[in-house]
């Protein structure tokens, strides 16, 4: 069962200071607490800037809200800090128009918020739960992101440089707790050929030494190098078989893919959502990182505008009932586990399971709170495809044996009562009696289990 997430704020105030790193000027923050469902809010000057999707100005070597005449420039890593701490509601006070780049992560504020007393503000914090395999694919910037159902926030993000100071490297955060100790520490990076045309397009005015990783990349002359040390405001030595011209020293061997995961961390909280997904990333930046979230964001809200109407209808006629299932499966009671079928296609099945406390199992699984057990589930889910299996094998008695299960997850309980529907389709052609299916068993709209079954089918011999 899907574990819920509380909406957070802190309980004491914290501030923050430091020059800004696209605006060049001195900045400060200052954190306080907030009440429940009051989100993630900027205040300067009596203006309110919320934490949304719609108040995203730009996202050029940053990301950047406005609401009426405020802006408020480079929020993510101080979001991905919030993103990984659960904090939900927090109302922030904006001398400047930037958040404070620090050393170039998101640790400084990681560290320092969650030393804040963190309140449990006792209610259900907004949660995107995907539930099914997505694709997003950003055509403009050539990012891709493959998002697959998960409880918690995992992600593998890669990126390709074609300079190989970089080159293609990968980084994994298993669990959104892994962010603390893993990620937060990783610093924004660029190559120094690019540092000129970022300084003279007023894009980084706040661009100092110590606070972004400057890797010399083969496109930089030491005429060139000369030049930046200049920009950066320093004239120290530089060590010529460092990868850095800056003379910083790597936190971790892949410090920038895991720097683009901080990123994406960061931006996916525009959404103001807790996301519970596995997303694997190629090539990530910030412009196609916002366009995930309005696409998680969208996703989400087509998911709940249609709770009010069930994917099936466990009270339609029955194309198929228990006693033709009878004659199709060698299942009988107290195993057979398909009450009715009510959509068959040469892909496609989808089956009812009417769970009743009469069931047998009930006598052990749990007495005193009675629970269809998960590995029914899965087995009722393989009678359903088996229906369909042999609805498209040639005439005779048949059998249908488990060969393996993959990527099943239980996501909530199943109780007597229920109409479980169970949902199978095809993955693959059926090829030498392999049966490879996707099944999700569903009461009403919610999903209470899945996985990939495959099976194969054997005919008895007479």
């Amino acid at each position: 069962m899907s574990a819920r997430i509380s909406r957070k704020t802190i309980g004491t105030e914290c501030t923050f200071e430091g020059i800004g790193l696209h605006q060049g000027a001195q900045n400060s923050i200052v954190c306080r607490p907030a009440g429940p469902n009051d989100g993630i809010n900027f205040f300067k000057d009596g203006n309110k800037v919320k934490v949304c999707t719609k108040n995203v100005l730009s996202t050029q070597r940053g990301t950047t809200i406005q609401n009426d005449k405020t802006q408020v420039h480079t929020v993510e890593h101080l979001l991905a800090a919030l993103h990984a701490l659960e904090i939900s509601d927090l109302n922030i006070d904006l001398n400047g128009n930037e958040i404070p780049i620090m050393d170039g992560s998101s640790k400084p504020f990681f560290d320092r918020l969650n030393k804040c007393e963190i309140v449990d503000l006792k209610s259900e914090a907004n949660c995107i739960v995907v539930e099914e395999k997505l694709e997003y694919i950003d055509t403009d910037t050539g990012s891709k992101y493959e998002i697959t159902p998960f409880d918690g926030l995992a992600i593998e993000s890669t990126l390709d440089y074609n300079d190989p100071v970089i080159g293609k490297q990968s980084a994994t955060m298993s669990n959104i707790s892994e962010f603390g100790s893993e990620i937060s520490s990783c610093r924004t990076f660029v190559l120094a050929s690019e540092l000129k045309y970022l300084y003279e397009e007023n894009l980084i005015k706040g661009g100092r030494p110590n606070n972004a990783l400057v890797f010399r990349d083969a496109n930089i002359s030491e005429d060139g190098i000369a030049q930046l040390q200049k920009l950066l405001g320093t004239n120290e030595s530089i060590d010529h078989d460092n990868k850095l011209v800056n003379n910083l020293t790597l936190r971790y061997e892949n410090e920038p893919a895991r720097h683009k995961l901080l990123d994406l961390i960061g931006d996916l909280y525009l959404t103001g959502f807790q996301i519970k997904a596995k997303i694997k990333a190629f090539k990530p930046g910030h412009t196609s990182n916002f366009k995930l979230a309005k696409f998680l964001q969208a996703y989400h809200e087509n998911k709940e505008t249609s709770k009010a109407k069930p994917m099936y209808d466990s009270n339609a006629k029955a194309i198929k009932d228990v006693n033709q299932i009878q004659e199709m499966l060698p299942h009988r009671y107290p195993f057979l586990m398909v009450d009715k079928v009510i959509e068959l296609s040469d892909k496609h099945v989808v089956g009812v399971k009417n769970v009743s406390f009469n069931e047998n199992f009930f006598q052990g699984h749990f007495p005193g709170n009675p629970v269809f057990p998960g590995v029914l589930q899965m087995e009722a889910l393989a009678q359903c495809g088996g229906i369909l299996a042999l609805s498209l094998s040639e005439e005779g008695d048949w059998d249908t044996y488990f060969v393996k299960m993959d990527n099943v997850k239980f996501r909530n309980m199943v109780y007597p009562g229920d109409s479980l529907i169970l949902h199978m389709e095809l993955l693959m052609p059926i090829r030498r009696g392999i049966v490879k299916m996707y099944g999700k068993a569903m009461v009403g709209d919610q999903l209470m289990s899945e996985g990939e079954l495959t099976a194969k089918i054997v005919k008895r011999e007479e």
